[in-house]
C-alpha cells in the first residue's frame, strides 16, 4: 500500500496507527486538504483550485475574451522574410554583406558560424497589400490574403533559444529544458473543460514526408507535474483515432460500464487510505475513455459536413492527417467544447533549397489555416476562439550557403513573425517592426514580444493572470511564464 506514497500521505497514515497521532495532527493540514496537496497543488496565489474534472469549468481571474485556443505550430520555423515581414529595402541590399554593426556579435549556429560572409537575400516571392487594413502578406500564402483583416501579424517576436529542440520546448512549456507542463496543460488545469465527452486538450499531428523534418516529442503536450488528466490526448490519423478506442474483447457496453463502476469504487477506497490525487485522475481517465468510445467516432466522421465545407478547406480536407483535415477537426473540436487544440506541422527547417522547398510547405498549410479562420467566423465561433500560427523562431536574412537562387536561411531568434486571430485580438493589425535588414527589432524595449509575453497574452485572453496561475511542486511555485517580469501585449487586444 505504501509503495507509491508521498512522505505527507505516509505520515498521514502513520498518524492513525501510532501514539504520535496528536502531534502529527497539529503539524499536518486538515485531512480534507491532504488530497489536494499530496503530490503538489496550486500555490495560494493561484486561487482557482487544483484543476477541474471533465465538464467542469473553473472561475477565471477576470472576464475572459476567449473560451478556447487553437494553436497551429509550424515546427521548423518558417521564414518571416518570405511570408509576413515585408522588407522593400532588401531590394537594394540584396547580395550585400550584413554589416557587423547590425549583427552585433550575435551567437550563430554551427551551420553558419564558419561562413566568411553573410550576403543578404531578399524575399524570393513578391509581397502585396491585402484587405482594408492593407496587411503586407507574400504571395507564398495566397489564401491568407482573404483573412488579412482578421489576423494580427506580430513582427517583433523574439526568443532565447537558437536550436530547434530547446526553442520549441520553450514555446510550448515556457522552459528550454524538458520537465515542465505544456501551455495546453496549463489552460486545462486553470479552466477545466466545457465537454464531458472529450478531453480538454487535444493534439493533432500533420502527416509529413520531409526527411529533414524535426522530431516531435510527447513532452511538448505533456502535463509534467500537473495532474496527468491535463496532458494532451493525441488523435491519430490512421486506424483508431485513439489507441484501444474499441474494446478488444468485443464485450458489451453495459459490461464495461459495470467494470468501470467497480474499479471506481476500489480506487475511491484507495484514495481514502492513501490520499494520492493521481488516483482521482485515474478514475477520471477511465470515465473519459469510456465516453470517448462514443464521442470520438462521431467527431472524426466528417461525412455529414456539406460540400461547401470541403470547398472552403480544399480537397485535402478529405484526406486524414493533412493540415486541412486537421484544421477541420479543430473546428469540430471547438464546437464540442474542447479547451485547447494543438496542431503541429513539421518540415519548415530549410537550410538549403529554401526557394524551392518553402512553397511546398506553404501550400500544405495555407488553405487549411485560412479556411479555419473563415469557418470559425461564419459560425460565430471566432469571437471567442483564439487562433495562433507560427514557428519556434525565425530565419536569417542572410543566405546560408548556395547562391542567389538556391540557398538556405539559418535559425534566427532575434526577430520573427507570427499571427493571432479571434478571441479578443485586433484583426487587421501589424504590431512591431524590424530594421531595414530584417535582422533586429526596432525599439525592442517598447514593442518586442518575448515568448513569455505571448504566453501571458494567451492566458490573459482566457481570463487567467499568468502571475497567479501557479502550481506548487517540490516546494516551489511554478508558473508557465517563469519568474521574470513579463506582461500581456495589451496593444494587440481589442
Amino acid at each position: 500500500m505504501f509503495d507509491s506514497q508521498t512522505r505527507r500521505t505516509f505520515l498521514q497514515a502513520g498518524s492513525r496507527l501510532g501514539l504520535g497521532a496528536i502531534a502529527l495532527q497539529q503539524l499536518l493540514p486538515p485531512a480534507s486538504s491532504l488530497a489536494a496537496t499530496a503530490q503538489g497543488g496550486p500555490s495560494l496565489a493561484a486561487n482557482n483550485g487544483p484543476g477541474y474534472p471533465p465538464g467542469e469549468v473553473g472561475p477565471t481571474h477576470f472576464p475572459a475574451r476567449a473560451k478556447r485556443v487553437i494553436y497551429l505550430c509550424q515546427s521548423g520555423a518558417p521564414s518571416q522574410i518570405d511570408t509576413f515581414d515585408y522588407k522593400p529595402t532588401l531590394e537594394k541590399l540584396d547580395g550585400q554583406n550584413l554589416p557587423d554593426s547590425v549583427r552585433g556579435g550575435q551567437r550563430l549556429t554551427g551551420m553558419t558560424a564558419g561562413q566568411k560572409s553573410f550576403p543578404a537575400a531578399k524575399s524570393f516571392v513578391p509581397f502585396k497589400q491585402h484587405g482594408q487594413s492593407g496587411q503586407w502578406i507574400s504571395d507564398l500564402l495566397p489564401h491568407h490574403h482573404k483573412i488579412a483583416d482578421d489576423i494580427c501579424i506580430v513582427r517583433s517576436m523574439y526568443t532565447e533559444a537558437i536550436n530547434h529542440d530547446p526553442a520549441i520546448t520553450f514555446f510550448q512549456t515556457g522552459h528550454q529544458q524538458p520537465g515542465r507542463p505544456s501551455l495546453g496543460a496549463w489552460a486545462s488545469y486553470g479552466l477545466g473543460s466545457e465537454s464531458r465527452d472529450l478531453p480538454s486538450y487535444v493534439v493533432l499531428l500533420d502527416k509529413n514526408t520531409d526527411p529533414q523534418a524535426q522530431p516531435l516529442y510527447a513532452r511538448l503536450w505533456g502535463s509534467a507535474f500537473l495532474p496527468s488528466n491535463h496532458q494532451g490526448v493525441k488523435l491519430r490519423s490512421s486506424g483508431d483515432p485513439v489507441l484501444y478506442l474499441n474494446d478488444p474483447t468485443g464485450g458489451k457496453s453495459e459490461d464495461r460500464r459495470q467494470l468501470l463502476d467497480s474499479l471506481a469504487r476500489l480506487n475511491r477506497i484507495q484514495m481514502e487510505q492513501v490520499g494520492d490525487p493521481e488516483i482521482a485522475t485515474r478514475i477520471a481517465a477511465y470515465e473519459m475513455a469510456y465516453r470517448m468510445q462514443m464521442s470520438v467516432p462521431d467527431l472524426t466522421d466528417v461525412s455529414s459536413e456539406p460540400q461547401t465545407t470541403f470547398d472552403l478547406y480544399g480537397p485535402d480536407a478529405r484526406v486524414p492527417g493533412t493540415h486541412a483535415s486537421n484544421c477541420l477537426l479543430a473546428r469540430r473540436l471547438a464546437e464540442r467544447g474542447v479547451r485547447f487544440v494543438q496542431i503541429y506541422h513539421r518540415g519548415w527547417d530549410h537550410h538549403g533549397g529554401l526557394p524551392s522547398r518553402h512553397p511546398k510547405l506553404a501550400k500544405e498549410v495555407d488553405q487549411g489555416s485560412a479556411a479555419l479562420i473563415l469557418d470559425l467566423k461564419q459560425r460565430g465561433l471566432l469571437k471567442d476562439t483564439l487562433v495562433i500560427w507560427g514557428g519556434e523562431f525565425g530565419r536569417t536574412v542572410y543566405r546560408q550557403g548556395g547562391n542567389a537562387t538556391n540557398y538556405g536561411r539559418d535559425h534566427h531568434p532575434r526577430c520573427f513573425s507570427i499571427w493571432l486571430a479571434g478571441g479578443g485580438i485586433c484583426g487587421g493589425l501589424s504590431y512591431g517592426e524590424t530594421d531595414d535588414w530584417g535582422y533586429n527589432i526596432v525599439d525592442r524595449e517598447a514593442t518586442g514580444v518575448h515568448v513569455h509575453d505571448l504566453n501571458a497574452t494567451i492566458l490573459h485572453l482566457l481570463g487567467l493572470d499568468h502571475r497567479r496561475l501557479s502550481y506548487r511542486h517540490q516546494g516551489l511555485d511554478y508558473r508557465l511564464t517563469g519568474v521574470e517580469e513579463h506582461h500581456p501585449v495589451k496593444a494587440i487586444i481589442s
